[in-house]
């Protein structure tokens, strides 16, 4: 009968210890918020409502914070209202996206000593003149539990971030996996490893594989939509897609030094019905800029694609530009849709954010087939946006590359491939379109923004309804 009380109160015991061992990790995450500042009040609410529940809460974002309000990327100190209001949401730490390059080096540097929150990025290594303050990474205590957080951030088919190449230059980057590969040894220093990714979903499922000792991978860079999160071989990954309709909660069970449990609800910050009251204030501050408001003309039917934004885009820059022909890569156009209506100052600053200057170039046919070519391969094999020539493109469904590409006038008749054209691009769209022309281009003294901008005051009403230039075959 002793025996049996004595194993009786041992396992009581043992209960009771499990129980005291049992510790939650929580997270609140964003990613790719691109200066929604209108959705940051209602975040605000939500990291305050889960701080109060769980005080040792980890706020965390997957990249791109900036480049899609002019509210945020026109301000004083170009991208600072978001870096306010991620400070008072109380983020701590986010890794260096694509899209913080915009301000340039000297810009980021800034921007980063600005912030109450580390800048994370392992897969980088600024030249020292620019006195940029990046770590690969950083520890976080959360209520005792050890988080390693590791940021690493996506490299396109130049070698550096999709950024303009000016932006990025002195700068060096390494290869994403073999990178995060060196840092192995964290996982021995902390409870929770975490990869604070800006490589997109697809890269974070693959590389999962080969890093087993990775806990959560908090993602962002694809803008992709997960229900939470997904578990990939052990490994939870979370996402959302771009300006903030949606935040993620995830939530990770240790009992004694091992995780038992991991899971990820997405939280609709649109559907949120209250606002930090502070953060209101500060988002009312920083909106009060009435050139933003200026009528520049008249939409007389909606735009309802991209591709009729960036067709007037590539329009503004060969009528404004007085050029032959234009082209404009499609990631570089930034809104999917336009009501009907006044197009205003802010609706040029969102459907393009980057202030890129326009570069002129004599090129023939052939070039301009080659330079097009090239834009597709370096932006994610999308077909750019033309002006003054239409395009019959063949694809290789196995491969997706470009099979046959014939340049056609309005008539459609055949562009002269001999012929030498007056090109006006955005600088952005002739740097990732590297190809042996003669004519490399110069710099206008014009910026893409402010010739869209000339170009709807000077057309007064503009319709773009079905306009298609480019046939896929």
């Amino acid at each position: 009968m002793r025996k049996i009380v004595l194993s009786a109160l041992a396992a009581m015991m043992a209960l009771a210890v499990s129980a005291q061992e049992r510790r939650e990790l929580h997270i609140l995450s964003a990613n790719d918020i691109h200066a929604a500042i209108e959705n940051m009040p209602r975040l605000g609410y939500v990291a305050d409502s889960l701080r109060a529940l769980y005080p040792d809460l980890l706020i965390l974002s997957g990249g791109d914070n900036r480049s899609g309000d002019p509210v945020n990327d026109m301000f004083e100190i170009p991208a600072y209202p978001m870096v306010a209001l991620m400070n008072q949401i109380g983020f701590q730490a986010t890794v260096v996206g694509n899209h913080e390059f915009d301000s340039n080096q000297d810009g980021l540097a800034r921007l980063i000593d600005l912030g109450a929150f580390a800048t994370l990025c392992a897969n980088m290594e600024p030249d020292a003149k620019w006195n940029m303050h990046v770590k690969p990474y950083k520890y976080f205590d959360c209520g005792g539990i050890k988080v390693g957080v590791l940021g690493i951030t996506a490299l396109g088919s130049l070698g550096t971030p999709e950024s303009h190449p000016t932006r990025v230059s002195e700068i060096k980057f390494m290869d994403p996996l073999e990178t995060i590969k060196k840092y192995e040894f964290m996982r021995k220093e902390c409870d929770v490893m975490l990869l604070l990714s800006h490589l997109g979903y697809e890269t974070d499922v693959k590389f999962s594989k080969e890093l087993p000792w990775i806990d959560i991978i908090v993602g962002g860079h694809s803008h992709t939509q997960l229900e939470g999160g997904e578990m990939h071989n052990g490994i939870l990954i979370t996402q959302n897609m771009k300006s903030l309709p949606y935040a993620t909660h995830s939530t990770l069970v240790l009992e004694g030094n091992k995780i038992v449990e991991k899971k990820a609800e997405k939280i609709a910050i649109a559907g949120v019905k209250r606002e930090n009251k502070v953060l209101q204030e500060l988002v009312r501050y920083f909106s009060e800029n009435p050139a933003f408001k200026r009528v520049l003309a008249v939409a007389e039917t909606p735009f309802s694609t991209r591709e009729e934004l960036g067709n007037m885009v590539v329009d503004a820059y060969r009528t404004e530009g007085k050029a032959d022909v234009s082209f404009q890569n499609a990631g570089g156009v930034r809104m999917d849709y336009v009501p009907a209506g006044e197009m205003t100052v802010g609706d040029v600053l969102k459907m393009d954010p980057f202030q890129n200057a326009l570069v002129e170039a004599n090129i023939t046919g052939k070039e301009l087939a080659e330079m097009l070519i090239s834009c597709y391969e370096h932006d994610k094999h999308r077909f750019p946006y033309v002006s003054g020539f239409k395009c019959d493109v063949t694809f290789d469904p196995a491969t997706n590359q470009i099979k046959k590409l014939v340049l056609l006038d309005d008539n459609g008749k055949k562009l002269n491939l001999k012929k030498t054209y007056r090109l006006v691009a955005n600088s952005y769209a002739v740097a990732v379109s590297p190809t042996n022309r003669k004519d490399q281009g110069r710099n206008l003294t014009m910026t893409s923004p402010e010739t869209i901008k000339n170009y709807l005051e000077h057309q007064g009403k503009v319709s773009y309804q079905g306009t298609s230039r480019v046939n896929i075959k």
